[in-house]
């Protein structure tokens, strides 16, 4: 066959061809495999699957079908995955283009992740059952290579290309009563493989068309997060557009992932894509093009901007690194340490959570409770700035480019939905000390918004991160949740069963609380 990466052509009897390739596999297993002395029955094996094959053998996956996929997550626990994957979304897409095929055809549709990990799985039940029993093919568990060996869903992510498998070219035997046809997709905004959609079934039902189909599904799919990609890039220009035309020298518009959204002047930039350094900062652009990367809200965009060549001293600007998070704010400026007083600390953080900017009058009602003591606001940004320097704006109270935080941080990776980083990078409450009742209101709606979402999140590594925190230590629920989700081999459960019963123990410890008082004296007379 022309295409190497088709099984079977309309014009191959598919027992003669599954023949074929038996002996092929017979004789690779057997150690008796040389395509260079084999001449003409060498042919039976397309380049892609002998690849596959090496690549499993490499892998250590057994191919006399004793070991099958592992289950790497439990229903709970893909059903969290699939909720937060963004191809969950595309569901109804991706069943509108394959039902009717897979209906007639007797297959079933099938979503990985871009770990080879079965998310959802659709289909006549009977046959979904008989997949499950025969070969654990089955929501939550592992289909890379490395997994199961050689099959549709594991070589379209090794080889990164669609692909059709077919009886025995799957490198485990007991999968080879089996045929499938996968295809990868790709995020239109890294390049990157996010997932694999598949069509599985019995080896009878082999059709040359079925990968055809997979991959026109694969790519309305990736049509359609293109659209959407778009649609997010109008809102993010929308928003932050006007800061495209705002101060001297050109600039751009860029996305958390590097990409460049618009730039200004149109061309200024070559690469259409940036490498940003994490929380913003400078960047050097070519070879001799220095750049200020500053975060846009929760860092859902970032304003590249060229910088002034240095002054003759060879200074640039200073750069403003603030720790809130967990502990009294610490500051450090261009990489030295610098003091900060509560009150400071306080502004500094209030300025970190509305990064569009703030009145004195909003500011002074965040930080005294009162909005008529702007006077004493704008005394201590004057201090602030004396501090720190020009890092914040007079005419609308902000932080300029060149100032990153530990909330920002934190903020940005719950908004692109990564719990479990932001998690690790979320070290206790935000400045636990200050009682300032607009840090007090950000404090407890970062509070609330990181316990839901790794409550929801189903993964038991950012529960644990949580649970390290001064906030999760004490949170009952959470321990549960950790010790339902923990293999029994898993020695952090005795560490979630013995702090369980310690908190329970706390708790009925607690005095009751205080009831209707007995009265001190004789009943009045009637």
């Amino acid at each position: 066959m022309s295409n190497p990466w088709l099984a079977i052509d309309v014009a191959t009897a598919p027992a003669q061809r599954a023949r074929e390739i038996r002996r092929a596999w017979e004789r690779f297993i057997g150690g008796g495999w040389d395509r260079s002395a084999m001449g003409g029955e060498a042919e039976a094996l397309r380049g892609p699957i002998e690849d596959s094959w090496r690549r499993s053998a490499a892998a250590g996956v057994d191919p006399s079908g004793v070991r099958i996929a592992p289950v790497v997550a439990d229903a709970d626990e893909t059903e969290a995955r699939w909720e937060i994957h963004p191809l969950a979304e595309t569901a109804p897409l991706i069943r509108a283009c394959l039902a009717a095929t897979a209906d007639e055809s007797g297959h079933l549709i099938v979503v990985s992740d871009a770990n080879g990990i079965l998310l959802w799985v659709e289909g006549n039940p009977q046959l979904r059952l008989r997949a499950a029993d025969s070969m654990n093919f089955a929501e939550g568990t592992l289909w890379s290579e490395g997994g199961a060996g050689t099959n549709a869903i594991g070589t379209a992510l090794a080889a990164e290309h669609a692909v059709q498998v077919f009886a025995a070219e799957h490198f485990n035997e007991i999968v080879q009563s089996w045929t499938c046809a996968a295809a990868p997709v790709h995020d239109p905004d890294t390049g990157q493989i996010i997932g694999v959609i598949d069509l599985t079934g019995q080896m009878a039902t082999v059709h040359p068309h079925s990968m055809a189909v997979a991959t026109a599904t694969a790519q309305a799919v990736e049509a359609h997060l293109r659209c959407e990609m778009l649609d997010r890039d109008g809102r993010l220009l929308s928003r932050f557009g006007d800061q495209l035309n705002a101060g001297a020298g050109p600039c751009a518009l860029v996305t958390p992932t590097g990409r460049v959204i618009a730039s200004q002047p149109v061309g200024w930039l070559d690469a259409a894509r940036l490498r940003l350094p994490a929380g913003g900062g400078p960047l050097t652009l070519g070879l001799d093009t220095v750049a200020m990367a500053e975060a846009l809200g929760y860092e859902e965009a970032y304003l590249v901007r060229a910088t002034p060549a240095p002054t003759p001293s060879g200074r640039r600007a200073s750069m403003l690194s603030l720790a809130l998070l967990g502990r009294d704010g610490q500051a450090k400026l261009s990489g030295r340490q610098i003091p900060l007083r509560q009150r400071h600390a306080d502004i500094l953080t209030l300025l970190c959570a509305n990064p569009a900017g703030m009145t004195s009058e909003e500011l002074a009602a965040g930080v005294y409770g009162d909005p008529t003591r702007a006077g004493g606001i704008r005394v201590e940004i004057s201090r602030l700035r004396k501090l720190l320097g020009d890092l914040i704006e007079t005419d609308h109270y902000r932080l300029r480019a060149g100032v990153s935080s530990d909330v920002a941080q934190v903020c940005g990776l719950l908004h692109r939905g990564q719990v479990r980083d932001a998690a690790a990078h979320y070290p206790g409450p935000l400045l636990p000390r200050s009682r300032a009742p607009g840090v007090v209101h950000e404090r407890e709606a970062l509070e609330r918004w990181m316990r839901q979402s790794v409550m929801s999140s189903g993964d038991q590594d950012a529960l644990w991160a949580w649970l390290q925190t001064s906030s999760g230590t004490g949170d009952l629920a959470a321990w549960q949740r950790l010790l339902a989700k923990l293999p029994f081999a898993d020695p952090r459960r005795s560490l979630a069963a013995s702090r369980i019963g310690q908190l329970r123990a706390d708790a009925d410890m607690q005095p009751p609380p205080p009831g209707p008082s007995a009265p001190s004296g004789p009943p009045e007379s009637v």
